[in-house]
């Protein structure tokens, strides 16, 4: 009933609903399949070039700060444009937003693969981190709008498990494409494999993708311009200070948190105010009343902050600490996204009876694998450190598995399917903040230990901090299990959702 509620209104082309007798059309897994490969690539594109950055300073001459940028330009655009599409998904249509950011980013990467100068490069990557901020929030919203019940949650076990492997096998990727095509060149097939990938999905996207039934023309007022500037102006001074943080000398970035968080006051209150006149404002700040949504948003900052650092502080102990190629250091970081991938589907299907308590197993179960995993590499010092954090990062990734689907299943369970896309942006854009923040705090622990107890004391250090983020994040999550407790309800909401799979 409540998945026939979320498609009515959507015959036509790319419907999913079979034109008057309300049958669900079984291209929906297929459509899916089309959202899973475009998030794949947009986030594929976050940590594949961390290996390929020697090769392209030696094809293009590349000064460190550029270099710098081509990695956190992407972070950027992509963390800055996830609301704002959002809200143009759902108010113009997620099919047609989901197809243009598709185009831009298929465009964007070939012009990395061309670039003939860093400034080149540079401007194609925030070009293409912007296209995938454009794509993305179109993915959960999507999935919201195709799917419900125990579906959904088999769905975004799916996209779980796109999210865990695409971040951990970017640096495997990346060595093998720079290995087959040269230490000169290869830096360009690590963009270049995006086209025939964006050009096949942008053909079955046309074909196979739902139309959005609130969607119509729009004005511009009618998207909150005010709103999305304070937005973006306030979340570029947050995070840019994090973002470049091993790159800007000195603590006078810090400063630009003053104006961040004025920014971002002034954005909260003009949101009020739209919501009070009955405009419709970029963020609804009413879904964070909902405890499932803001919860699960906080969560999901702390995990990812801890999650995403563990790559960053991995890859340089093995390349730079224990001298493995781009390769080697690819294979070591391998069992995390196993282990994810594994986990990931089950996680999806299992959440509906479960709920929270299974998130905060998958959580334990990080904590104790990233544990392992710096006690492995103080046990087994020297090259034998990849072998011996596999079993441990293997257990991470199976606990990580459990963590991310399930979560944003659970964050989205009482999301109305017309806001679907802001507040999927919304949950992302904590994802990416936390991201930065835990770069940021987990490298200034790894470098400044560095000089005094070496590669392996300074990547022992790092896993703690990075640890500290994932049990912060169990703490939100047996706080959401107790108040559940508390009111005396049982979690599976995901099964019964009620007004958020009713299509507007």
């Amino acid at each position: 009933m409540a998945e026939s509620a979320a498609h009515r209104g959507a015959a036509g082309r790319g419907s999913h609903v079979a034109p008057g007798d309300g049958t669900l059309d079984p291209r929906r897994w297929q459509a899916l399949a089309v959202c899973l490969i475009a998030g794949f690539m947009t986030l594929l594109d976050v940590s594949i070039v961390n290996v390929a950055l020697p090769s392209i300073r030696t094809g293009l001459r590349t000064p460190e700060s550029d270099l710098q940028w081509v990695l956190s330009g992407y972070a950027l655009a992509f963390g800055l444009f996830l609301i704002p599409a959002g809200r143009l998904g759902d108010a113009r249509g997620r099919r047609t937003v989901f197809m243009a950011g598709l185009a831009l980013f298929t465009l964007a990467s070939a012009a990395c693969g061309a670039a003939q100068s860093s400034l080149w490069l540079v401007v194609a990557r925030l070009i293409q981190g912007l296209a995938g901020g454009l794509i993305s929030p179109q993915i959960s919203a999507l999935i919201q709008q195709m799917f419900s019940g125990s579906e959904r949650g088999r769905a975004f076990g799916m996209f779980g498990t796109v999210v865990g492997i695409s971040t951990a096998v970017g640096p495997l990727s990346g060595g093998l494409l720079i290995q087959a095509a040269g230490a000169h060149e290869g830096w360009r097939w690590v963009f270049y494999v995006n086209l025939p990938l964006g050009a096949a999905c942008l053909l079955l996207a046309r074909r196979l993708l739902p139309d959005t039934p609130s969607a119509g023309p729009v004005r511009p007022r009618d998207l909150d311009p005010l709103g999305v500037l304070l937005l973006g102006t306030g979340a570029l001074s947050l995070l840019l200070p994090f973002v470049q943080a091993q790159q800007w000398p000195g603590d006078g970035k810090w400063l630009l948190l003053i104006p961040a968080a004025v920014l971002l006051a002034a954005f909260v209150g003009w949101e009020s105010r739209c919501g009070r006149r009955g405009t419709q404002p970029v963020v609804d700040l009413s879904l964070f009343r909902v405890r499932s949504y803001w919860l699960g948003c906080l969560l999901a900052l702390l995990y990812f902050a801890g999650f995403t650092s563990i790559f960053f502080i991995t890859t340089l102990y093995l390349q730079n600490g224990l001298h493995y190629t781009a390769l080697q250091a690819g294979l070591a970081i391998t069992p995390f996204a196993l282990g994810s991938a594994v986990a990931a589907g089950p996680g999806g299907r299992l959440v509906g009876r479960f709920g929270r308590p299974l998130v905060v197993a998958g959580l334990t179960t990080v904590a104790v694998g990233l544990g392992a995993t710096a006690l492995a590499v103080h046990l087994v010092p020297g090259r034998g450190a990849g072998w011996a954090m596999a079993v441990p990062l293997l257990l991470a990734g199976l606990g990580s598995g459990l963590v991310v689907a399930p979560n944003q299943t659970l964050t989205l369970s009482e999301v109305p399917v017309a806001t679907a896309g802001s507040a999927g942006g919304t949950l992302q854009t904590g994802q990416r903040v936390g991201s930065a923040v835990g770069i940021a705090a987990v490298g200034s622990v790894f470098f400044a230990q560095l000089a005094a107890g070496g590669w392996a004391g300074a990547y022992d250090h790092g896993l703690v901090v990075a640890v500290g983020f994932v049990v912060a994040s169990l703490l939100i999550g047996l706080a959401d299990v107790r108040g559940e407790r508390r009111e005396g309800g049982r979690t599976p909401r995901t099964v019964h959702i009620g007004a958020a799979d009713r299509a507007p």
